[in-house]
């Protein structure tokens, strides 16, 4: 095997394309295990996400040159992601991909350095926002589309919608369904711009549940048959045995999944399941759960009701996704167990309203008229909650993710709100163990921490509406240590 490795050190160095250079191998060896050492960690660090012959002479991974950058924020306030104040002003080195050093006394840089410096002017410097319930391949494309459209197109609007969601300040989305796990990769390689991405994969659904999407002509189903159409594109994946749903959940793992995504109950934009329904069994859920705790991880569940989020935790799962239905001992369970709940403030949107089917609109009035109870619930007994938007299928909306955030203060205040979705949200994310695809601190401004960056003009723990208009309000936008937006003067 040593010897093939050094083969496709060799091909690749005399920029043979991947392809060519599997060929070439196979010939020379005929071994069964060739394709075992191209992807091995050889040396030569060819990647198998282009052909090598496309890279310029003396190209850098973007990786390699955040590694040798550094930016310097001078004279900042900082929102550390926890606190209630802002800091004194305040001084932040980042280099390469992480926050270096935080001073209140002047940070001294070599002339010759490669050091970037953004004069702040005594402004807000706080932590990328964190999305911890999106989904970047259907939040801005409308239903019907998605149904109906080319596989490639709607990569395509989601490519385009990562870099929108970036500029919005989301820094980090957890994606709790949709086949991302290319546009991830894309994102991570710096093919594209977006958010770091931790992916869900495919929705697992029952047969007649929330995620089964299938039209009337693919029932009935045919065990062992050909996929309908939203199990091909990686938007859902039926499962009706313990059985069925432990393969289901390590096919998303072996995708590259940080968490798995069940639907456990009923929905608001599916049309063929009461949101009163309990989904899944006890044990089909926590066959799901077992393979993620074999893999360091841990299972969501889409609940509504008190009967479905108790099966879910009994099930052994550790997140609850909405749960507006929730009653005051169901909530109490949350507490005493530990289970993060993954609750949005979803109330009454007129133009949300309207893009919805008569089926979704009478679901939805339920659940907006249970958003206040939740969030009084989630408080009043200390509840993990995490912030996100859930928004699906409405351009304009995804446009207002900001929006959904600056609602939060009807419940908490600017503070509470902005901890939610910044430093509690990365305690969250941290829960996908050792297959966190972004191993390291987020959500705060600390030493040490992932260096993703906003500073605003103006002072968000006074007025949180700063996050809804961001165009004007992010002047510096930072993800992983690089700069993707600064409108400071120069």
């Amino acid at each position: 095997m040593n010897s093939i490795a050094r083969a496709v050190c060799a091909y690749a160095s005399a920029g043979i394309s991947i392809l060519a250079q599997m060929a070439r191998i196979w010939r020379r060896f005929r071994h069964p295990l060739f394709v075992a050492a191209l992807l091995s960690s050889a040396p030569c660090h060819t990647s198998l996400g282009q052909d090598y012959i496309l890279a310029a002479p003396d190209s850098e991974s973007p990786a390699h040159l955040a590694s040798n950058a550094a930016t310097l924020f001078q004279n900042v306030r900082i929102f550390d992601g926890k606190s209630a104040t802002l800091s004194a002003p305040s001084n932040v080195l980042v280099r390469g991909s992480t926050i270096e050093r935080i001073s209140l006394a002047p940070i001294s840089v070599d002339a010759s350095a490669n050091v970037r410096i953004i004069a702040a002017g005594g402004r807000v410097l706080m932590p990328g926002l964190i999305d911890a319930h999106w989904h970047s391949f259907m939040a801005a494309t409308a239903m019907p589309l998605l149904m109906t459209a080319n596989p490639s197109y709607l990569q395509i609007m989601a490519a385009r919608q990562a870099e929108a969601t970036l500029m919005r300040g989301f820094t980090t989305v957890r994606d709790m369904g949709g086949p991302v796990f290319g546009l991830k990769r894309a994102i991570d390689e710096g093919a594209i711009k977006g958010p770091r991405i931790y992916p869900s994969g495919a929705m697992i659904s029952q047969t007649s549940g929330h995620g089964d999407f299938r039209f009337p002509f693919e029932l009935p189903r045919t065990m062992g048959g050909p996929l309908s159409q939203s199990e091909t594109q990686g938007a859902a994946a039926i499962a009706d045995s313990p059985d069925e749903v432990r393969l289901r959940a390590r096919e998303q793992l072996r995708q590259g999944a940080s968490q798995i995504k069940l639907m456990g109950g009923g929905g608001v934009s599916s049309q063929y399941n009461p949101i009163e329904s309990t989904q899944f069994t006890e044990a089909e859920i926590h066959a799901a759960v077992e393979a993620a705790e074999n893999w360091g991880t841990y299972v969501a569940v889409h609940a509504y009701t008190p009967r479905a989020i108790r099966q879910a935790v009994a099930a052994g799962v550790k997140c609850i996704e909405h749960g507006q239905l929730i009653d005051e001992p169901t909530a109490k369970l949350l507490a005493e167990k530990g289970i993060w709940w993954s609750l949005q403030p979803l109330t009454y949107d007129a133009d949300v309203f309207a893009r919805m089917t008569p089926v979704s609109q009478r679901k939805a009035l339920e659940v907006f008229a249970g958003t206040e109870n939740a969030y009084k619930l989630a408080k009043k007994y200390n509840i993990k909650t995490a912030f996100g938007t859930d928004i699906l299928f409405n351009v304009g909306a995804a446009s207002r993710q900001g929006t959904y955030l600056a609602k939060m203060v009807r419940w908490y205040t600017p503070a509470e709100a902005l901890k939610m979705a910044t430093a509690d949200n990365g305690e969250l994310m941290a829960l996908s163990g050792f297959i966190n695809p972004y191993p390291g601190k987020l959500g705060v401004v600390e030493a040490g921490a992932l260096a993703d960056l906003l500073l605003v003009d103006g002072n968000p723990l006074e007025n949180i509406q700063l996050v809804a208009d961001p165009d004007k309000t992010f002047l510096v936008i930072m993800k992983d240590g690089t700069v993707y937006k600064n409108t400071l003067p120069h």
